[in-house]
């Protein structure tokens, strides 16, 4: 039988080689690109704790890292030959290596598995996605707040089940999306802590025979701890996980107020006016304004959404430790960290340059009877039992639906008609204006409330 290698890492024990068709079908190195500097960064400090193990001498480990540093250039200028025979990144690379340097490459491999290699690449890859991604939402918060603050003196109704509810601050408005968003960020930092801790030397799952110092590799690669256990350290995805339920929440944040724009920007409500260039217009319409950009993030959603999904069913059933299903874990978590990206990117710039249409905003006050708890609020304050002044202002409602007027318009008589409670202050009460500067408790939307907290966000985001 031949003897031929099927693969110079791992062919000994073969005794032939795999088809084109399952080379293809095995190989990951097609989207593990993105990975080569997080895996060359691994190899560094592979070397080190080499080095420290005795090993590799010193000079032999300059020699690998001024090797590394080389192949990390023809990464970077596209000159290096991606392989699908070596499978994946860390075969390519280490190939590459070995071939520059002789023997010598060879060694790096010694007492580290693909298995911790690949672990510890995804979490070294995340970290520095997480830090780009939390400097997204903090630009997304700063638009936002931008937004609110340009417009700190419209009121436009607020609204529960899609219908007139109450008036609001359009700045309170948004300032709720920047709410939104800053947990958004701290879920993202809450993944990081649990993500960084080194898993490296764990190899393929029990650990390594020889005594390569993990504690040298750790620091050398920045992590904060070391893995506790070698089969976890590479058997698990839960940090890649915890970051895409993170990413689709944010998603689902970004998603909403997608809805919103949308709406808003429709000729029905006129509300808000989105730049051009974040629109789009058809090819058969003349007259369309199209909301392109608001409705791709709210289509984007859905498939940050399967990409959780997509690794949770990967990950269900295997049993301990590594499996080649893992090596579906990479494709979705890229797509969920692109397409965040993406989306926060759009809604930064298109939100910082957003406008309101101040008429229509006010005309949107009109008709909905906003100020009717107010008027409960009013009686209750009085001594009426909240439920009876519920019913006395569901009156009052029918009698402005019948007559054809707004609440602000009643005389104080006309409101004593209903209740004797009323008194002639009922007219400085029932307006749209008191109603909003009386909702001046934490969280609220009076006007000195809602620049309380915009100066709040301008301090914590330095804009």
């Amino acid at each position: 039988m031949s003897q031929q290698p099927t693969n110079q890492m791992w062919g000994g024990r073969f005794t032939e080689a795999v088809s084109e068709q399952v080379a293809e079908f095995n190989a990951s190195i097609r989207f593990e690109q993105r990975l080569a500097q997080y895996d060359i960064e691994g190899s560094r400090a592979q070397a080190h704790a080499l080095v420290a193990a005795g090993i590799l001498t010193e000079d032999e480990q300059q020699t690998i890292d001024q090797a590394l540093t080389e192949i990390l250039r023809e990464i970077e200028a596209g000159e290096f030959a991606f392989s699908v025979a070596l499978e994946d990144i860390h075969m390519n690379i280490e190939a590459r290596l070995t071939a520059r340097i002789g023997a010598v490459g060879g060694k790096l491999h010694t007492g580290r598995s693909r298995n911790d290699q690949v672990a510890t690449d995804i979490r070294l890859y995340l970290k520095a996605e997480i830090a780009r991604i939390s400097e997204l939402i903090a630009a997304t918060q700063k638009a936002l707040v931008h937004c609110g603050e340009t417009h700190l003196d419209v009121i436009f109704c607020g609204y529960t089940h899609l219908q007139k509810a109450q008036p609001v601050l359009f700045a309170h408005h948004m300032l709720a999306y920047v709410e939104m968003l800053g947990r958004d960020a701290g879920r993202l930092n809450d993944c990081l802590t649990r993500m960084d801790v080194s898993p490296l030397g764990s190899g393929a799952l029990t650990g390594s025979n020889i005594a390569i110092p993990r504690e040298t590799a750790r620091a050398q690669m920045g992590f904060k701890h070391l893995t506790a256990n070698s089969l976890d350290g590479v058997s698990d995805r839960d940090f890649s996980l915890e970051f895409m339920a993170a990413a689709s929440i944010c998603m689902m944040h970004l998603s909403r107020l997608s809805e919103e724009l949308i709406l808003w920007s429709s000729d029905e409500f006129k509300l808000i006016i989105l730049p051009d260039r974040f629109c789009t217009g058809s090819s058969m319409m003349p007259q369309k304004k199209n909301p392109d950009m608001p409705e791709l993030i709210r289509g984007k959603t859905g498939r940050v959404y399967g990409d959780l999904i997509s690794l949770l069913t990967t990950m269900k059933g295997l049993p301990l430790a590594y499996n080649k299903d893992m090596q579906e874990d990479k494709e979705p978590l890229f797509d969920a960290v692109d397409t965040l990206g993406g989306c926060l990117s759009i809604m930064a710039a298109m939100m910082a340059d957003a406008q309101v249409d101040r008429q229509r905003a006010a005309a949107s006050l009109e008709g909905g009877y906003l100020l009717a708890t107010d008027l409960a609020d009013y009686l209750a304050a009085r001594g009426l039992p909240f439920r009876e002044a519920h019913e006395v202002v569901g009156h009052i409602v029918r009698h402005c639906i019948e007559q054809q007027v707004e609440i602000h318009q009643l005389s104080p008589d006309t409101f004593r008609g209903f209740c004797d409670r009323f008194e002639d202050d009922i007219a400085a009460y029932a307006t749209i204006a008191a109603s909003v500067a009386r909702k001046s408790q934490p969280g609220g939307t009076a006007p000195d409330r809602v620049a309380e907290r915009l100066r709040y966000w301008q301090e914590r985001l330095g804009s």
